[in-house]
């Protein structure tokens, strides 16, 4: 498995996995290409013989840093790629002179919020109705 940048090329098959694992509000191809053009966002791809399995996207700016996204196609879940890339945009954070990062996610992504409970992230508070469908989302944030 490879971890590395993403690459303009990406966004396309990034866009379809957006998709795929958020079929509600999915990032489109034009906003996907917009955040890759902005200086202070960083993207990763998890790459497994030249076929993405998953990416995530951070957004550094005045010493915080966002997790924008991050996304594992269905045949590679729980194989650890979210780990390694969170690990990756973490570092990337760190590297860039976030003290603090901060991540939204749906109140009924179980699996995701075990994940970043697993890497150090807290639960600072709740957004009601955050998303389109009314659903909820939980603010975690973790400290560098």
């Amino acid at each position: 498995m490879l971890i590395r940048g993403w690459k303009y090329e990406d966004i396309l098959r990034i866009s379809q996995i957006e998709e795929e694992c958020f079929p509600d509000e999915p990032w489109n191809f034009k906003m996907l290409a917009s955040s890759f053009e902005q200086e202070n966002f960083f993207g990763v791809i998890a790459e497994d013989g030249g076929e993405i399995a998953g990416y995530g996207g951070i957004t550094v700016a005045a010493g915080t840093a966002d997790v924008d996204n991050i996304a594992v196609t269905e045949p590679y879940r729980h194989s650890g790629i979210a780990t390694a890339v969170l690990s990756e945009l973490i570092s990337i954070a760190r590297a860039q002179g976030a003290e603090k990062v901060f991540l939204e996610v749906r109140v009924s992504n179980v699996a995701a919020m075990s994940l970043y409970l697993k890497n150090g992230f807290k639960g600072a508070y709740a957004r009601t109705r955050y998303y389109a469908d009314g659903e909820d989302c939980l603010v975690m944030s973790k400290e560098l």
